[in-house]
């Protein structure tokens, strides 16, 4: 019960320290400001950093739960985000457009790109910057679990596990289980 009511009151405290940065950046309306504060709050060590994260995040997401967890080094890179309730990141993780399901966790040194073709190349064969780039939102499903240094760049079905250094570039379908790069269902629930 301490402990819960302890909880209650540092996510309190968290929201009130964090609102000056939330209103500069317009509540994350303002790209340059968001990038600059999440960057920021992604090196706050420790269980301070933790709560400040959720707290920044939940006022400038699409949507955040504060009952979530991003650690150290993790940062969003866009606002246009989902974050599901009791989602744990691990640290060093980078967030692009995504929607991440209820419960999933994912280890440390995961990236969420937002899409496969971040940046295409032009008649002339340049390579087009920020700017010009076609951002496709990723979704996980809820009660995933994503390994360590995953990269991922399409959609991942509910209840799926990717594994550790897996590069996911086609949609894996719910209950499965992948690894490799490209990430290959190598198991699922329908082989049960």
């Amino acid at each position: 019960m301490l402990k819960r009511v302890l909880k209650y009151v540092l996510r309190g405290v968290s929201l009130a320290v964090v609102f000056p940065s939330v209103s500069l950046c317009g509540f994350g309306r303002w790209a340059a400001m968001f990038e600059f504060f999440a960057t920021g709050y992604a090196v706050v060590p420790g269980i301070l950093g933790d709560f400040l994260r959720i707290a920044f995040y939940r006022f400038t997401l699409e949507e955040c739960s504060l009952q979530s967890r991003v650690s150290f080094g993790t940062f969003f890179a866009h606002r246009q985000a989902r974050l599901g309730k009791n989602v744990y990141i691990g640290s060093y993780c980078i967030i692009g457009r995504a929607s991440i399901g209820d419960r999933t966790q994912i280890a440390s040194g995961v990236q969420i790109l937002s899409g496969r073709h971040q940046h295409a190349r032009g008649p002339e064969g340049r390579i087009s910057g920020a700017d010009e780039s076609a951002f496709i939102p990723v979704s996980i499903g809820a009660d995933c679990w994503l390994g360590a240094a995953a990269v991922i760049m399409a959609d991942v079905g509910a209840h799926s596990t990717i594994g550790a250094g897996s590069v996911v570039s086609r949609a894996i379908p719910a209950g499965s289980i992948a690894v490799g790069s490209p990430a290959r269902v190598i198991k699922s629930t329908a082989d049960n």
